[in-house]
């Protein structure tokens, strides 16, 4: 097997461990017991279990931003590209719930242990650079701009998905998170404009200011 390998094998029994057990169950020899391995595979592959977790939320983000991009129908209107990105997110939630239960784990494991503090952070920009990403290239594909920061925009996004998916979780009822998710593409589309027509780009804190009630 090569140290590529391994490490995607470690990766993915750590990922099965965490959802079976917990965060606080994915000890090294948990891990290694469940990829079939030998301790010192472990250590061959990551200098530690820390290390082992900040590659475990990279694997992550990166499949995840894969599944949606693929998702992107080019040449459609920016609503619809939108929404697919959503709906592709939102079936990979549906395929393995235990995989997004095991993420909202980790960010609350994250939260509570001093060194691994910089990994929720971490985390959520890489959400926010992949989502950003989906956006520039689906806004560009169907002649419109984003009439914010591409940050600010992808971090509603981001929130969205994060609201999607805990509430999916709690009840399970898949049309009502397909409603939710039409609603998230109209109104995140609705922050785009077309090209030609372009207006400087405003921030979300002086959007938010203009749309208060006096």
């Amino acid at each position: 097997m090569s140290a590529a390998d391994r490490r995607l094998a470690l990766l993915e029994a750590a990922f099965r461990v965490i959802a079976a057990e917990g965060v606080h169950g994915a000890t090294t020899r948990a891990i290694v017991a469940e990829a079939d391995m030998s301790l010192a595979s472990f250590h061959y592959a990551f200098t530690s279990r820390d290390e082992m977790m900040h590659e475990l939320i990279a694997h992550v983000i990166e499949n995840q931003a894969v599944a949606a991009f693929e998702s992107l129908r080019f040449g459609a209107d920016l609503r619809t590209a939108v929404r697919d990105g959503l709906q592709a997110f939102f079936e990979v939630v549906i395929a393995d719930p235990a995989h997004e239960q095991t993420m909202f784990e980790l960010v609350q494991y994250s939260l509570r242990t001093p060194e691994l503090a910089d990994l929720p952070r971490r985390q959520y920009s890489g959400y926010r650079t992949a989502v950003g990403g989906l956006l520039e290239t689906a806004a560009a594909d169907t002649g419109m701009v984003w009439m914010l920061p591409l940050d600010d925009v992808a971090r509603m996004v981001v929130a969205l998905t994060d609201g999607i998916t805990v509430a999916w979780l709690a009840d399970r009822d898949s049309a009502a998170a397909s409603r939710v998710i039409e609603f998230a593409a109209t109104s995140i589309a609705a922050l785009a404009q077309p090209a030609r027509s372009a207006s400087p780009v405003v921030t979300l804190h002086h959007l938010t200011r203009t749309t208060e009630t006096p």
